[in-house]
């Protein structure tokens, strides 16, 4: 499936697998930094905030230009800063908020992590599509 006629963009379910690949990648490297700065004694909320960073800046150079093909500039920046700001919000409470109910367990910060990331995610694809990286 292709985009719009002569756009080069991927059509939805195109973007989808790419977004979920992009997304692999970028959790990953979201995953090892907040690894290492838990590692390196950083507390919780700001190894999470480094590692969304990382993360971020990952997929917003490889979602830009593969997935969603966009070629646009400063208004695609700054509505991807806005929309990943907000995101980072939005992660940080769901992040407390897991580690706060989950119990006690060698696994309750990576879970909390993956749950945060995933509402991250779901709530990035839709809005990155719709708003920011429209064709």
């Amino acid at each position: 499936m292709s985009g719009s006629a002569g756009s080069g963009a991927p059509g939805l379910f195109g973007q989808l697998a790419r977004f979920a690949v992009v997304g692999g990648f970028s959790a990953l490297v979201d995953l090892g930094v907040y690894t290492l700065a838990l590692h390196l004694g950083l507390p919780t909320y700001a190894a999470r905030a480094l590692s969304f960073a990382a993360g971020t800046t990952t997929a917003y150079f490889l979602n830009r230009r593969w997935t969603f093909n966009a070629t646009g500039g400063h208004g695609q920046a700054v509505g991807f800063a806005i929309l990943y700001g907000t995101t980072f919000v939005v992660i940080l409470a769901v992040n407390a908020l897991a580690l706060a109910a989950l119990p006690e367990s060698s696994w309750r910060i990576t879970l909390a992590w993956a749950i945060s990331q995933g509402i991250g995610t779901a709530v990035n694809f839709v809005m990155l599509r719709l708003v920011v990286f429209r064709n």
